[in-house]
């Protein structure tokens, strides 16, 4: 049940990023054309911001095909790492894109230059309107780091396009050219943030930290708290995917039957999955006095425990 209702979910957000990518092209074209006319750098601003935007929806679409291949002899975790991948070429893409607009909106700053206010105005709402849609149908898959990139960029362009609108209210009401270029400043700044976050956590994936919003010290206790558990060592939690933490550890129990600690594991992986939703397990069982050399725990007999 669980394999069909993941596959249901990728076949719902594949249509929803299909869509979303048709409603991006056409605005950018609708900016490019726009921000032309009206000489405004902050409605290009938001075509190179929905541009990034266009390749965020295009990897994640793409990372969802290859998230839904099977395991394979040679990728034997299958291909979770897609989407962490495909999330961190979009950030690097906000990162450049954000670069070019500060600059750029920093030489108009020195050198105001006239605006069409009212066509920024009209532009901006139809994006703002275009925007939330889109953010709010990818909100439902947001736990995805692949998605969520693609979902932030929504609302950052939903808060920057508003922000134009504003920004064109201001101009018509104080013929100050210099807002174009100053919401021009914070759109890339905004650009550069979001990028940045999405950096951190895919890269924190790919070097296999600790997933963010786990502690270790919690999963350590919450183990410990289980009957039969003597100790808890060697302990690693990681990501497979961004919604795959994996764990593994060495549980020190008392010599006891297979049977008997068949019950043990199991209250185990039970805690692990209702407190932390980890259900990609690898435990090991242990009996013997032992010691923790160079990340690995090696049993010592109990004459060679004695003698230190």
């Amino acid at each position: 049940m669980h394999v069909h209702a993941g596959q249901s979910d990728r076949g719902k957000t594949s249509k929803v990023l299909k869509f979303s990518l048709g409603v991006t092209l056409a605005y950018i074209v609708l900016l490019v054309y726009a921000g032309i006319r009206a000489h405004s750098l902050a409605l290009l601003s938001e075509a190179g911001h929905n541009l990034t935007d266009l390749l965020a929806l295009l990897l994640s679409l793409v990372a969802v095909y290859l998230q839904s291949r099977p395991p394979s002899a040679t990728k034997t975790y299958g291909w979770h790492r897609a989407g962490v991948l495909a999330a961190l070429v979009n950030a690097g893409s906000l990162v450049v894109v954000s670069v070019l607009i500060l600059y750029e909106a920093f030489r108009r700053l020195r050198n105001p230059e006239p605006v069409h206010a009212g066509m920024m105005i009209w532009v901006a709402a139809a994006g703002v309107v275009m925007n939330g849609v889109i953010a709010l149908l990818l909100y439902g898959s947001k736990r995805d780091v692949n998605i969520r990139s693609a979902f932030l960029h929504e609302i950052g362009d939903t808060v920057s396009t508003a922000a134009v609108i504003v920004g064109g209210w201001a101009i018509l009401a104080t013929g100050q050219y210099w807002i174009d270029a100053a919401l021009s400043f914070g759109i890339g700044v905004l650009i550069l943030w979001s990028g940045f976050g999405i950096i951190d956590e895919t890269l924190n994936i790919l070097l296999e930290g600790t997933p963010r919003g786990v502690k270790l010290e919690r999963v350590e206790a919450s183990i410990r708290k289980v009957e039969g558990v003597n100790d808890v060592h060697d302990l690693h939690v990681w990501s497979i995917g961004s919604e795959t933490p994996a764990l593994s550890c060495h549980i020190s129990i008392a010599d006891i039957p297979p049977s008997v600690s068949e019950r043990i594991l199991r209250d185990v992986k039970e805690t692990l999955h209702e407190n932390f939703r980890i259900d990609h397990t690898t435990i090991q069982f242990e009996h013997a006095v032992c010691e923790v050399a160079h990340g690995c725990v090696i049993p010592v007999s109990e004459e060679e425990h004695h003698g230190h």
